[in-house]
């Protein structure tokens, strides 16, 4: 093998161990760093002084960690059943969870369905969950006027959650709303427990806050 092919392999593994850390989805973070190691195997076998057989020796058990946790991963994701609803918040607001990280958010949350006109926050009162509206509209109300207006896919809670305080408007549904709730201290535990899943519900907090601020108030006929 020439040097200049020889380098382009080089680089390239170490490139890719460079991307691998880029990645919160540990599949790919995993996926990525056995490509590199394989491509160090090769380099480190094809030096012109001779392989370095202990550099491959380490590598190639690196490698073989990886597959098995892939393998492991693999299993995982397929043993998941996701119910219709469930599938349907994954698809379009859980992306950046793995399959089995979405399952254990859900299987903490708890589904309810709204009649029109329920008090789901109060403002200045404490707020024991954060709450998804899955399917339905609320009016977001402060000193009893209406400022905003949510649908499906929206946050409600999210802002005393980041800041453990209490609700910072009271929301009020417009019509039947179904809605998913997770007790705030219990998902507070399990984002602690399970960092890559603190760090995307972060994102979507954060996601949801931006939209929220970005929407234009509500005016009246």
């Amino acid at each position: 093998m020439t040097p200049a092919v020889l380098g382009i392999i080089g680089h390239f593994s170490f490139g890719l161990t460079a991307l691998s850390f880029l990645m919160r989805d540990i599949l790919f973070l995993r996926v990525l760093a056995t490509a590199s190691c394989l491509l160090g195997v090769a380099y480190n076998y094809f030096l012109p002084e001779g392989p370095l057989w202990l550099v491959i020796f380490w590598l190639s058990v690196f490698t073989m960690i990886n597959a098995i946790r892939i393998t492991l991963l693999f299993i995982e994701n397929r043993s998941v059943n996701f119910s219709d609803e469930e599938r349907e918040l994954y698809e379009t607001l859980f992306r950046n969870f793995s399959p089995v990280e979405f399952m254990k958010l859900m299987n903490l949350g708890h589904w309810y369905k709204s009649v029109e006109g329920e008090i789901l926050a109060i403002e200045n009162e404490p707020l024991r969950d954060v709450k998804l509206i899955y399917n339905g509209e609320v009016a977001v109300e402060r000193q009893r006027q209406e400022i905003a207006s949510l649908r499906d896919g929206t946050f409600i809670g999210e802002m005393s959650y980041l800041q453990d305080s209490r609700a910072t408007a009271t929301v009020r549904t417009k019509r039947p709303t179904r809605y998913v709730a997770w007790p705030r201290e219990d998902l507070r535990k399990l984002l602690k427990r399970n960092p890559t899943m603190d760090i995307a519900m972060s994102k979507l907090f954060q996601l949801d806050l931006a939209r929220k601020l970005g929407a234009p108030p509500v005016t009246e006929n």
